[in-house]
């Protein structure tokens, strides 16, 4: 029942069971892994580094909403090399694989980056957060701009022969061109989708809550968001897409693997239950046992219009 999230890199990216803790739901993943005990989740993606340090946003920095949460923390990190120094030797006495997100303004970074963490024995993946502001040429997000993720991801393939996930930006303009480009430069995976860009005023209605003014929803709001672009991506792709957005419960699993997804990564929802994503994976181990899955290949796809009729025994769920 594991699935192998790089199936070109001879197994290096396999896990138990589809539900990883997404960038943000654990920080640099130790935390989480000591209470945890064997409820563990498939793998972690930690919070995006980058090369060196940054500060963040100012505060107000987050704020709760009815549905989700509107957050503008920044890349604060203290920089690739110390979070190696601080976290690395936790990192190697887990038993769940963990893939550092790295995220960068330059093609220059991302390389740099990508080739430091192929140095690293404890590493089980790198995930390339397209979110950074391409200085090099049209300072939009590299992740808008095909062209651009498409050097991003060379970039980042040609320094490291780590398995690689691409995440995308929640508001890329063309997902299936992105998509396109990122797997033929070298992506094992597609994630989507990053919080979606998103505004929340303040009590006097005078201003923007958060310092930035801008933050970025995730949480239960932007779940048909997330579920339209993995639809979209996993029927011009053929590595496997992570989904991610609003997940909390099981019926959000089936939803995002019925749409195309390979496997799912939660993170608002992980905040508040650490536990939770290690749960539902067993939830789902025990869900295809009683319907008499024991492929989960089996739950991929079964929504696609070329897909339909996959999946039929499932529908009384």
């Amino acid at each position: 029942m594991s699935i192998d999230l790089a199936p070109g890199r001879s197994g290096a990216l396999r896990v138990r069971h589809p539900v990883l803790v997404a960038a943000g739901g654990a920080g640099y993943g130790n935390e989480l892994l000591e209470i945890v005990g064997d409820q563990t989740p498939a793998a972690i993606v930690t919070r995006s580094v980058t090369r060196d340090a940054r500060p963040g946003n100012r505060p107000p920095r987050m704020a709760a909403l009815p549905d989700g949460l509107l957050s503008s923390i920044g890349l604060q990190n203290p920089g690739l090399d110390a979070v190696l120094r601080r976290q690395s030797v936790r990192w190697a006495a887990s038993t769940v694989p963990i893939v550092v997100s790295i995220c960068g303004d330059t093609v220059e970074d991302i390389a740099a980056l990508a080739r430091a963490l192929e140095m690293q024995p404890d590493i089980a993946g790198i995930e390339l957060n397209l979110a950074g502001r391409d200085r090099g040429r049209t300072a939009a997000p590299m992740g808008h701009d095909v062209a651009t993720a498409e050097v991003a991801t060379v970039a980042a393939r040609a320094a490291t022969e780590l398995p690689l996930i691409v995440k995308l930006p929640a508001d890329v303009p063309d997902a299936r061109a992105v998509a396109r480009a990122v797997a033929a430069a070298g992506a094992d995976a597609i994630s989507a989708i990053a919080p979606l860009p998103a505004l929340a005023l303040a009590h006097d209605r005078r201003r923007a809550y958060l310092g930035t003014a801008y933050g970025g929803l995730s949480g239960p709001a932007v779940k048909p968001v997330g579920l339209r672009v993995v639809y979209e991506i996993s029927q011009v792709v053929h590595v496997p897409v992570i989904g991610i957005g609003g997940i909390s419960a099981l019926g959000d699993v089936l939803d995002y693997l019925d749409a195309g997804a390979t496997a799912v990564g939660m993170a608002t929802a992980a905040l508040a239950d650490p536990f939770l994503p290690g749960r539902l994976g067993d939830d789902l181990l025990d869900w295809c046992a009683g319907h008499g899955i024991d492929d989960l290949r089996e739950l991929s796809g079964s929504a696609l219009p070329a897909r339909r009729d996959r999946g039929r025994r499932r529908r009384d769920r």
